[in-house]
């Protein structure tokens, strides 16, 4: 019995040793976020491309072995465009999967072959409609589904002072509008993510109030390819993660707005922007792919739960870590 006890406090002390972990994964464009938490249960939002082989959902496979991860136990997927769902069927071919969430149907009078697909593959899975204000229930982190379906979580925040003179957009994509975005927490670290979020849902979810408060990091709506709305400053993330591809997201006007984000140390990217050129990209320590075609190389973030964390790049093997905030 003694041994048991041992061995049950042992098993405790592992899992709590164990960091957060996030691997933005290069879909070359798309989407797809790995995070496993501190107990080993994981979260994949979004799955990148169909066909090439199942290209991305190979990388997805990769980083999963390194994160020791065998089996996928929830998905969200953002919102029904090829670049986040597409991957889907391809990732059911290599993965089990527990439960998906979606924030509901198309809206699209005629859906293309890739929301068909995904459509088809939920016959035989756990599927649920995702709200703003739900919880996802991975174990060891805390995660809020800040947006879903055109909605935002209604809790009080701080007067977002960087509001003032937004004005509204018109013609937005309405599936982009209903993107599921997410806070995710490890007691003193947060990171937020909103898919591609467009410029009026952001302004709703961050104006007159900041409803999501300051993150650490933050993955850029959009794959940074459109300018975000000033109103984001008020979250003061440390560390900006572009998603870009080479030829897809990335535009400099969207660089420089992140850039300019107060209290911003580095902002690293998955691609350089061709786009960009040498004016509105990082430097090239922190970019995981230089070249077009690219080696598919990711970024691997590690976080405590003292709110520090750390960032590292595949291709060149660059490591940073962030302390804590004080």
């Amino acid at each position: 019995m003694r041994w048991i006890a041992l061995l049950a406090v042992l098993s405790s002390a592992t899992l709590l040793a164990r960091p957060l972990e996030i691997f933005f994964i290069d879909t070359e464009g798309g989407k797809a976020t790995l995070i496993v938490s501190p107990s080993g249960q994981s979260l994949l939002i979004d799955a990148g491309f169909t066909d090439q082989s199942g290209r991305d959902s190979d990388r997805i496979l990769a980083a999963a072995k390194l994160a020791h991860v065998k089996k996928i136990d929830y998905v969200i997927v953002s919102h029904h465009h090829r670049d986040h769902e597409g991957g889907v069927p391809n990732l059911l071919e290599r993965f089990d999967v527990g439960t998906f969430f979606d924030p509901g149907p198309t809206t699209y009078p005629t859906p293309d072959r890739t929301y068909k697909a995904y459509e088809a593959a939920m016959t035989k899975q756990h599927r649920e409609v995702i709200k703003a204000g739900a919880t996802i229930p991975l174990k060891g982190l805390d995660i809020t589904v800040v947006t879903a379906g055109g909605a935002h979580i209604e809790k009080p925040g701080e007067s977002d002072a960087f509001c003032n003179g937004i004005a509204r957009k018109s013609d937005e994509n309405v599936d982009n509008a209903s993107s599921v975005g997410v806070v995710v927490e490890l007691g003193k670290f947060r990171y937020a993510d909103f898919a591609d979020l467009t410029w009026n849902k952001q302004i709703e979810l961050l104006c007159p109030e900041n409803r999501v408060g300051k993150v650490d990091v933050y993955q850029t709506a959009g794959h940074g390819g459109t300018e975000p709305p000033k109103a984001m400053s008020a979250m003061s993330p440390r560390v900006i993660v572009m998603n870009n591809g080479a030829r897809g997201g990335g535009s400099p006007v969207a660089w420089r707005a992140y850039k300019a984000s107060p209290g911003l140390e580095d902002l690293w990217q998955l691609h350089f922007s061709v786009e960009g050129a040498e004016m509105a990209n990082s430097p090239d320590t922190f970019i995981a792919n230089v070249d077009d075609p690219c080696e598919g190389k990711y970024l691997r973030l590690t976080a405590e739960a003292d709110g520090s964390f750390t960032m590292y790049n595949s291709r060149n093997k660059f490591t940073k870590t962030y302390a804590a905030r004080r």
